[in-house]
């Protein structure tokens, strides 16, 4: 049933066939939520590209689903961030599923980031996932990643709610501070924006610990420091995902727009490697976690990356103050793809 109702969540999201406009076409980038950490990140990336007169938009949608198959068939939308898990729902039911197989098709991978940990915020007298059984729980959206691994983990767990509420996280925090709502997942970097900000008493309120011997086997068992958040006093064991940025294959002989959208990727992939002590420093805390080699297994690494990463790139920053910077290539080369990229990242950052 799940993957029945996935499958219409995705033909609902479907766009127009790709086009652009013939001359100058916007770059853009598919994050998430207002709140979230995608966004986030998004804008970071988008920050270190203005430097050098590269214009980003930073586009809000509803997650993970919504932003693979934008990459794939939304206009003028080059980049985009996922959920792994969701990249694995992808690549495990495409033989099933028309929809799945075109977007496995046509989505690739420019880079593995950060572990995303999974956030369950319940009332105080429900003391794990189990006692989500007969509540009311709010998953997230349709058609986001949230969703996508909030019915995956309440299925693994084999817990049941009586109901599952379909909101944003923000209208989620609000449902549950209201008393309309019992629970929500909310699957994002920590620290997240929301509960960072929000006004949550501890004394009502409280992350669940994810430590079900399944779901640690099939995600990253990871712990929510004591005071990520003001009402968490105390270490939380919980489970993650891994966020991956993606892209379009692009092929440059086709068209002029496919050609354009080539180059993009290319620069922004060598901006993001040659500036990741930069946005380590000074970007959202989760840079500092990038392990940019944790390529996702059954995913191949976009050409176009790999000609941002190659010998003899040539890249000319024009900075705010109208000087051009030409910046070095980046060094080595190896024999397939995620080989190439592996190496190229390793000469660049060391591994």
């Amino acid at each position: 049933m799940m993957r029945a109702l996935l499958f219409a969540l995705l033909i609902a999201a479907l766009l127009p066939a790709r086009s652009a406009p013939a001359q100058d076409y916007e770059t853009s980038i598919v994050t998430g939520g207002a709140s979230g950490t995608y966004i986030q990140i998004g804008r970071d990336i988008a920050k270190i590209g203005s430097e050098c007169g590269r214009n980003l938009k930073v586009q809000e949608s509803a997650g993970s689903l919504e932003n693979i198959l934008a990459v794939r068939d939304r206009p003028l939308t080059q980049l985009g961030i996922a959920q792994s898990d969701v990249l694995e729902y992808v690549r495990t039911f495409q033989a099933d599923d028309p929809v799945l197989a075109r977007a496995a098709k046509g989505v690739r991978i420019m880079f593995p980031l950060y572990d995303e940990e999974i956030h369950v915020l319940a009332k105080r007298d429900i003391a794990d996932l189990a006692g989500l059984a007969g509540k009311r729980v709010s998953t997230g959206v349709e058609g986001s990643g949230n969703s996508l691994t909030a019915s995956l983990l309440l299925d693994l767990a084999k817990v049941e709610p009586a109901e599952r509420v379909k909101l944003s996280p923000k209208d989620s925090l609000a449902a549950l501070l209201a008393g309309e709502i019992d629970a929500f997942f909310y699957v994002v970097g920590a620290p997240a924006a929301l509960f960072a900000e929000a006004e949550i008493d501890a004394q009502k309120f409280h992350l669940l610990p994810l430590k079900d011997p399944v779901l640690q086997a099939l995600y990253t068992p990871t712990r929510l420091a004591a005071q990520t958040y003001q009402f968490q006093q105390e270490p939380v064991e919980v489970v993650a995902v891994k966020a991956v940025l993606v892209t379009f294959n692009f092929v440059p002989s086709r068209n002029p727009y496919q050609a354009s959208a080539c180059r993009t990727v290319a620069e922004f992939s060598h901006l993001i490697l040659s500036r990741l002590d930069a946005l380590k420093e000074s970007g959202h805390p989760k840079w500092k976690e990038v392990d940019l080699t944790a390529l996702p297994p059954g995913w191949t690494v976009s050409d176009c990356v790999l000609e941002g990463l190659a010998p003899g790139f040539s890249f000319a920053c024009r900075q705010p103050d109208g000087s051009v910077v030409e910046e070095g290539a980046l060094p080595a080369d190896a024999p397939q793809a995620n080989q190439i990229f592996v190496q190229r990242v390793c000469a660049r950052i060391g591994c």
